[in-house]
Formats: structure tokens, C-alpha cells, sequence
């Protein structure tokens, strides 16, 4: 901003500044445009104002110097008055952009929002309904209460029937029981026949072998008397 900028430096070196304020802010400030815009010119805002108020100070420290104190003082204030002035109205418009964006936005988002209400709507109105259930409300009798007697005689007829289940239940057990001991008897009967031929089998062999061993020493003592008369 170079108009607040003169200014200021003829506050810190002189307190007595004539400047030139005819020029539009336009020319200083340019046209927002965009939300980036709007946020680069309020930070720009409060920088030039921290420096417009530290070169008001400087100012005032000046003008105490000066025979002419009030006017210069006075001097000092209207510029900085409208130094700010200008910063304010930069200011002002950089928020009224980011209202009325914020405002267009919103405006957009409510817009969508009942495009895809209406869209919808449509699509369901355009679903045939659906078919309602008949109820059939014809009255049914109702159901008649068992007698006593018949709820004894089921209960009987479903004791005869455990019992009968438990009797089947204990025959067929025994049943099992005696198939089990009938198998482990023929099974012990096995076992002893084959013991018993393994047994035969083995005498057979043992008489086998002494009878070849009797007849090979007959054999070898035929033998030695057949060379003993020879000699």
C-alpha cells in the first residue's frame, strides 16, 4: 500500500504529513475475488494496521519535540485516522465476500439437497404399491376343552407306552449281553483248539526228531562194528 506507507514515514520523520488522499483504495487494494483473496487481504489488514498505530507513536514522540505540540498532534490523529480508515475499508469488504460466499454455498447445498429430496420422492412415487394382505377375520370356533377322563387315559396310554420302551430297551440289552459272552466262549474255544493242535504238532516233531536221531545212531553204531570186523 504505497499511500498509507508515505504516509507513515512522514509521521515518524516529521509529525507533519500532507498526504494525498484523493486516489481511490481501489487502485491500492485490489478486487476480491476469491475466498484465498479475501483471507490474504484481512491478514494484510492487521499487518498494515500494527504498522500504522507503532508509526503513530512515533509520531507522537516527535511532535512533544515541536514548538507547535497540539498541531502536530493533531495532525498525527487525522492521519491515522485515515490510514485506518482506508485499512477498514479493506477490511469490510474481504469479510463481505466470505459472508456472501459462505451464503452462495449454503444456498448450493440446500439447492442439491432438495434436487436429490424430489429425485427421490419421485422414484418412490413411481413404485407401484404394493398389494395390501387380505385378513380373514371369519370367526373360528373355538377349540373345545379335552375331559378329564380322556387326559387320564392319555396319560395311562403314554405310561404303557414308556414301560413298554423300557422292556424293549432292557430284552434288547440282555439280548446283547448274551451275544457277547456266546463270542468270547468261541473264542476261548478256538484259542484252546489251536493250542491243543499246536501241542500235537509239536510232539509229532519232537518224536520225529528222536526217532531220525535213534535211527542215525544205529546207523553210525552199524557202521563202526562193520569196520571194527574188518579189521
Amino acid at each position: 500500500m504505497k499511500i498509507v506507507r508515505k504516509l507513515l514515514a512522514g509521521l515518524w520523520l516529521a509529525a507533519l504529513v500532507t498526504p494525498v488522499l484523493a486516489e481511490s483504495a481501489v487502485g491500492v487494494w485490489p478486487k476480491v475475488h476469491t475466498v484465498e483473496q479475501a483471507n490474504a487481504t484481512l491478514l494484510r489488514v492487521e499487518q498494515e494496521r500494527s504498522v500504522v498505530n507503532d508509526a503513530y507513536g512515533a509520531a507522537e514522540r516527535v511532535c512533544y519535540e515541536k514548538f507547535f505540540v497540539n498541531a502536530c498532534l493533531g495532525e498525527a490523529k487525522e492521519t491515522r485516522r485515515k490510514a485506518l480508515a482506508l485499512l477498514r475499508a479493506a477490511e469490510v469488504d474481504a469479510e463481505h465476500f466470505k459472508r456472501a460466499d459462505s451464503v452462495e454455498k449454503r444456498d448450493a447445498d440446500l439447492a442439491e439437497r432438495a434436487r436429490k429430496d424430489a429425485e427421490e420422492q419421485a422414484q418412490r412415487a413411481a413404485v407401484p404399491p404394493k398389494a395390501q394382505k387380505v385378513v380373514d377375520e371369519t370367526p373360528r370356533p373355538a377349540p373345545q376343552p379335552v375331559p378329564a377322563v380322556d387326559r387320564e387315559a392319555q396319560h395311562a396310554e403314554k405310561l404303557q407306552k414308556l414301560a413298554a420302551q423300557d422292556a424293549a430297551r432292557e430284552a434288547k440289552r440282555a439280548e446283547n449281553l448274551a451275544a457277547f459272552e456266546r463270542k468270547q466262549q468261541e473264542a476261548l474255544r478256538r484259542q484252546a483248539e489251536v493250542a491243543k493242535k499246536k501241542a500235537e504238532n509239536e510232539a509229532r516233531r519232537v518224536a520225529s526228531e528222536a526217532a531220525r536221531a535213534k535211527a542215525e545212531a544205529k546207523a553210525e553204531a552199524d557202521a563202526k562194528a562193520a569196520a571194527a570186523k574188518r579189521q
